[in-house]
């Protein structure tokens, strides 16, 4: 496997945590200015997909959305899934060779027990 695949989730990581950054800063800018808003379903679902760790620190940072429960509670949550997928991806890339060799091992040996 190329070594560049190393690269991809961490800089999808990246993008979409400054993404969750910089929704969450614009929304309490258009909030400050009595303009339209970002939709909170905007918000969740950047946080959801990778961007949970910079749209938590923006919350905090920003004090905004704080207020709300079902922020507070799932952007960390979404934060922690986010860096977990990250570590668990980042590994599977590294042992992609290894675990392949494992799962046909085990496969070999089930078809061959059955």
């Amino acid at each position: 496997m190329p070594q560049w695949y190393l690269a991809i989730l961490p800089v999808i990581f990246v993008i979409m945590n400054v993404a969750g950054f910089l929704l969450m800063l614009s929304d309490k800018r258009r909030a400050e200015r009595g303009a339209r808003r970002i939709p909170e379903a905007v918000l969740f679902i950047v946080a959801f997909l990778f961007g949970g760790l910079g749209s938590t620190i923006a919350m905090f940072a920003f004090r905004h959305k704080t207020q709300h429960w079902y922020f507070v509670v799932f952007f960390p949550v979404f934060a922690v899934i986010g860096i977990a997928a990250l570590i668990a991806g980042e590994i599977c890339f590294i042992f992609a060779d290894v675990i392949v060799k494992v799962v046909q091992g085990i496969a070999n040996n089930v078809s061959v027990g059955a």
